[in-house]
């Protein structure tokens, strides 16, 4: 963590790990509390930004999936790690399908992105 926060002070940006650059100019700054804060974006961006990018590879991946397949099924909304799909009901098995799997290979990575599926009536009960 230290060596990504160095490199950024350095070079003044940090890429997350499909080379999306986040500019970090915080780390210059004279004051003491603005450049903590480049510190941490500094770390998390490689992190949190990757997840990132790997969602929306996912979500594009399952959105032409639909289109193919004709189906009427849709992307409602995506949070963080989760993506929420308004599927109708005879859809709702393939709909299963085509999340695990295009999240799934989403990317290749040295861990297995292992994806969860649940499915209830409404956003408050599926957890």
């Amino acid at each position: 963590m230290e060596n990504i926060t160095k490199l950024a002070t350095d070079i003044g940006y940090v890429e997350t790990l499909f080379h999306r650059r986040r500019y970090i100019p915080e780390l210059k700054s004279n004051n003491y509390m603005v450049r903590q804060f480049g510190s941490r974006a500094a770390m998390n961006t490689p992190i949190q930004g990757t997840a990132a990018d790997i969602m929306k590879i996912a979500m594009i991946k399952v959105y032409k999936e639909i289109k193919n397949r004709d189906l009427k099924s849709k992307i409602v909304l995506q949070v963080h790690d989760e993506m929420m799909i308004e599927a109708v009901q005879e859809e709702k098995q393939e709909i299963k399908e085509i999340l695990k799997q295009c999240m799934e290979s989403a990317t290749n990575l040295n861990v297995p992105l292992i994806v969860d599926i649940s499915e209830a009536e409404n956003w408050y009960d599926c957890k």
